[in-house]
């Protein structure tokens, strides 16, 4: 059961939806514009409901199929937001917001979820429920927490829920799976430095929060090659270091803002634990007092054995097995969709972006249109599988 021939003869209209979404990149939350195309196709293509205002600025459409004797209902899940970033690309339909860009292929998986829902709309060849959610916020925001945390789930009747990522680097017309741990957690760490200020030619009068900072992001290196098991997967990154104003001033305060991830509680636990440990007795050591923040912001990705498998075989339906690794390695990004699984049963599947993508949150990434037959079959052939008429 290959591509599904109808949607591959949409690809280009498809592709003009995410192109439109691509020069209109919205951030976070205020996706307005995002949403209301979302919303407005719906409409049109005939959504037995369409809900807006979910979890702040998140769209559901609901179709139900021709039977509706199974009561089974799946949930599939696209998200809307761009990234704080200037784009690099030169493409005819580059970011027309300055600072703002489509960095993560969300335009495209919003563009090719939209695609499976007309085509859904119009055949209706399942028994069942199929709910379309268009969420918000997964770039740090927690848009699809907000959303359950509004009732997505219940309100919807939702009893199962998929997600799909693009991958950079996995050639087009693949896919990419596995049981268990697929993403990791994504916690977010921020020490507040406070030392004492004074003049660049008399640091013995002073604590030198450049000094200590440095020192705290030295030692933060040594949590995953020194407690962590060598066989266990983690990853402390300090992203911002910001002290100062001038030449001739050592500053009173500094502050210093990373990531710590994990794919296990314990190994999350530890983290959290000795970040707090060294940068507070870092500090104290140099004569300084560093307070830590540390908030755990997305959990693990799960997948769920039975509908990973279910999932697995969708894609080889429509790529072939070999095409189809159902064993990848986890990798160490976030993914709120973690919240979802936390709730019901899913899995969450990577679609190749092409060998030769930049990679994401880069200035110079691209979705690749030529995935779009793959992404809207997928989808597709979930539901009419997963709810046969």
């Amino acid at each position: 059961m290959p591509v599904v021939n109808h949607l591959a003869d949409r690809a280009d209209e498809i592709a003009e939806w995410r192109r439109d979404l691509h020069a209109h990149p919205e951030l976070l939350y205020d996706v307005h514009r995002t949403a209301a195309t979302v919303a407005e196709k719906l409409r049109h293509f005939g959504c037995d409901e369409v809900a807006t205002g979910i979890g702040r600025t998140g769209v559901v459409g609901v179709i139900r199929g021709k039977k509706k004797n199974s009561g089974r209902v799946v949930g599939l899940r696209a998200d809307m937001d761009a990234l704080p970033i200037e784009e690099a690309t030169g493409l005819a339909y580059a970011s027309k917001n300055p600072g703002k860009m489509h960095a993560c292929g969300h335009d495209g998986h919003t563009a090719m979820l939209l695609g499976a829902a007309r085509h859904l709309c119009e055949t209706r060849n399942f028994d069942g429920t199929a709910v379309v959610i268009f969420q918000p916020a997964e770039e740090g925001g927690a848009g699809a927490k907000a959303m359950i945390e509004d009732g997505l789930i219940d309100r919807f009747g939702i009893g199962e829920v998929f997600g799909l990522h693009n991958y950079p680097g996995l050639p087009v017309g693949s896919f990419a799976i596995r049981p268990g741990a697929i993403m990791a957690a994504a916690d977010r760490i921020w020490i507040e430095i406070e030392g004492q200020g004074g003049h660049a030619a008399r640091p013995h009068k002073a604590i030198d929060t450049i000094l200590v900072g440095t020192a705290i992001v030295g030692a933060l290196q040594q949590i995953v090659s020194r407690n962590v098991d060598p066989v266990e997967s983690a990853v402390v990154s300090i992203t911002l270091f910001q002290a100062g104003n001038t030449d001739n001033v050592i500053p009173q305060s500094a502050l210093l803002r990373g990531t710590a991830r994990s794919l296990k509680p314990e190994v999350r636990d530890l983290l959290e634990r000795r970040v707090i440990e060294i940068a507070e007795g870092v500090a104290r050591l140099h004569g300084a007092k560093a307070k830590v923040t540390y908030s755990r912001d997305y959990p693990v990705v799960v997948n769920h054995p039975r509908e990973t498998e279910f999932a697995a075989g969708i894609a080889r339906e429509i790529v072939g097995e070999a095409r189809v690794n159902p064993a990848v390695a986890p990798v160490m990004g976030g993914e709120d969709f973690s919240f979802m699984l936390l709730q019901r049963p899913g899995a969450f599947i990577f679609m190749g972006n092409g060998e030769q993508s930049a990679n994401l949150h880069h200035p110079a990434y691209d979705f690749n249109d030529k995935a779009i037959p793959f992404g809207t079959s997928y989808w597709v052939r979930l539901i009419e599988t997963a709810m046969p008429a």
